[in-house]
């Protein structure tokens, strides 16, 4: 029963990504369609964002009234439901509207599995199944990509997707008696939910969410301004500079791969300073004065350095702030990630259009920094997390 729930959840994570990049992929004819400017998609960007957020953070309070499995079939059916909205829409609003579902399930769903997981599997599961969520980001444009050279259109993609979604939902909703976890579950089900003065006032909160918030800047930065470094700074060709950029999120996912193996040997604290030198020496590469070929290998460098945090540290939160309070503690980091993925990548676009984007390497060593001193500060101010056998 353990496996074939285990099952279900790596499914899950695998269709969690495969949402995640069909708007970049699809918008370049959407945005031509209904006659609005390219800028637009960072509004619905924005909407999905502030609906994740809002769903985080009442992520524990949902579960402690229901049940993970039971959030978690629900938030996929919104979502999916979204996506069909959007195949169905005849104009922007029309999305604008759907991608109010869309970002309160997406933001619901990716907490309650990431606790799920970590009050309950090893660590080496969590950075599989984070390897799977890359696997699915991976899969969403080929099957978008597949769309619209099929005559299908963007709308034909997101009703695929919107399908996939579905059928997910058939298998949560028959797998709901499989979640029934009772010792740790009604553990972390103890006592009342915790107000978000609560959370941060717990011992270690503000450090763990300066952390995580800093994490999620600096892989959204690296990944969303990479190509226009490597061109405007290097010179390389817009598509030389996508074939390099990409290797960033292949670092990622096959960092992911590796680390899963590695946290059967290290703790996640020594995986998560492994992966902060691993990207300062990605950084590095990048300050090097002897053309594009240091940069790129930097990047590469900074996927890998990145695989091992994100997991680790979701992993960790039950060992480190008990399991009555990881839930809650989860659900504000997932706040957090998406605060700092809204806003940091945004402002390095106004540092590097009104100073120069030869300062990219020079933000990303200064997030790092900050999420270096965090995390120390987390890890001596209280005991240091075990791995779960």
């Amino acid at each position: 029963m353990t496996s074939l729930l285990l099952a279900v959840i790596y499914l899950s994570f695998i269709s969690l990504g495969l949402p995640d990049s069909l708007l970049g992929s699809a918008w370049p004819t959407i945005y031509q369609q209904f006659e609005v400017p390219v800028s637009y998609a960072g509004i619905l960007s924005a909407i999905i964002a502030v609906g994740t957020i809002v769903s985080s953070l009442q992520c524990d309070r949902l579960i402690r009234r229901f049940s993970a499995g039971v959030i978690t079939a629900v938030s996929v059916a919104a979502t999916a439901l979204a996506l069909f909205g959007f195949s169905i829409s005849s104009s922007f609003w029309m999305l604008c509207l759907w991608a109010i579902p869309y970002g309160l399930g997406a933001g619901c769903v990716d907490a309650a599995l990431n606790n799920y997981v970590a009050l309950h599997y090893a660590s080496r599961h969590m950075s599989w199944l984070h390897c799977m969520w890359g696997v699915g980001a991976s899969i969403g444009p080929v099957i978008m990509g597949l769309a619209l050279t099929g005559g299908k259109g963007w709308t034909g993609g997101y009703r695929y997707i919107a399908l996939l979604q579905t059928v997910l939902v058939v298998i949560l909703a028959l797998s709901l008696r499989l979640w029934a976890k009772p010792d740790r579950q009604s553990e972390a089900h103890q006592g009342a939910p915790l107000s978000l003065r609560e959370i941060i006032a717990i011992p270690g909160a503000k450090a763990i969410l300066i952390a995580f918030f800093c994490y999620c800047a600096l892989e959204q930065t690296c990944a969303l301004w990479a190509s226009s470094y490597l061109t405007l700074h290097h010179g390389l060709s817009a598509e030389q500079a996508a074939g390099w950029a990409s290797l960033f999120f292949f670092g990622i996912t096959a960092g992911r791969a590796a680390s899963g193996f590695l946290t059967m040997r290290f703790s996640d604290p020594q995986l998560i300073r492994l992966g902060q030198a691993v990207i300062l020496a990605g950084i590095f590469c990048l300050f090097l004065p002897f053309g594009s070929q240091p940069a790129q290998i930097g990047l590469v460098l900074i996927g890998l350095g990145c695989a091992p945090i994100y997991p680790c540290v979701i992993h960790s939160t039950p060992a480190t702030f008990g399991a009555e309070r990881s839930q809650a503690l989860i659900g504000v980091q997932m706040a957090s990630a998406y605060v700092g993925t809204c806003l940091m990548p945004p402002l390095f676009g106004l540092i590097a259009n009104h100073i120069s984007i030869g300062l990219y390497p020079v933000y990303l060593l200064a997030i790092l920094a900050v999420m270096t001193a965090a995390y120390h500060r987390l890890t001596t101010g209280q005991k240091a997390p075990e791995n779960e056998a």
